[in-house]
């Protein structure tokens, strides 16, 4: 099937890039195309806020469990039924599964300015199989793809790789302020999923604290739904 929409990456310029969290920014050594995906992920949503302040207060955990349960809703459709523990060992190599939290920018009036927003957030849900044979990643993309044009979510990229080339599959809805992204590395049989979910100001956010809120988050084991 021909690339669909656009083949690049839905992310803003790099000048315009924001900062990531720092349990993002530490892996910026090893990270590689990978990170690159993730990194893209987080800072689209985080950027996209500079339109808007108003945010819901929520907890980290609740926004954080938002986030897995849209990976989770991917990761049934994808058909994956392993059972990934929390963390990661080497990024790009072994499995992922890990929550980061990002800040939350103010662009001003005409989006020119640069500015955290103070106790605003954003919480993604990062995972990563090895090991994903293409008889099982191209047909769950496919699957993918079709279930997001029939839930209502505008597809930013995808592309169908040729001839041993990649995978990619970028969704959001509403505005932007949720993302997710999938790719599949043919030459290695890796996929990767993320999920960001809308910012939100911490309600017990205090003047003077530093880093984003929900930095110290943990994900639980992750894995395909459980039924009944």
């Amino acid at each position: 099937m021909p690339d669909e929409t656009m083949p690049s990456l839905p992310t803003p310029d790099a000048t315009d890039m924001p900062r990531a969290s720092s349990c993002l920014g530490g892996a910026l050594g090893c990270g590689g195309a990978v990170l690159l995906d993730v990194l893209a992920l987080v800072v689209a949503v985080a950027w996209g806020s500079g339109g808007s302040t108003d945010f819901p207060r929520v907890a980290p955990e609740e926004m954080a469990n938002r986030a897995l349960q849209r990976s989770h809703e991917a990761y049934d459709v994808l058909g994956f039924t392993r059972t990934i523990e929390p963390g990661v060992e080497d990024i790009g190599v072994s499995t992922e599964n890990t929550l980061g939290s990002s800040f939350c920018y103010d662009g001003g009036p005409l989006g020119l300015e640069d500015k955290t927003i103070d106790g605003a957030y954003s919480m993604s849900h990062q995972w990563a199989l090895d090991d994903v044979p293409g008889t099982q990643a191209m047909p769950g993309l496919r699957r993918l793809h079709q279930y997001f044009k029939d839930h209502d979510w505008k597809i930013s990229a995808y592309r169908e790789g040729e001839q041993g080339r990649d995978w990619e599959l970028f969704v959001q809805r509403d505005g932007g302020d949720e993302r997710m992204s999938f790719v599949w590395y043919a030459d290695r049989n890796y996929f990767t999923g993320g999920a960001s979910v809308p910012c939100a100001y911490d309600p017990t956010w205090r003047t003077g604290d530093a880093g984003p809120a929900g930095d110290n988050e943990r994900p639980p084991a992750f894995g395909p739904t459980p039924q009944g």
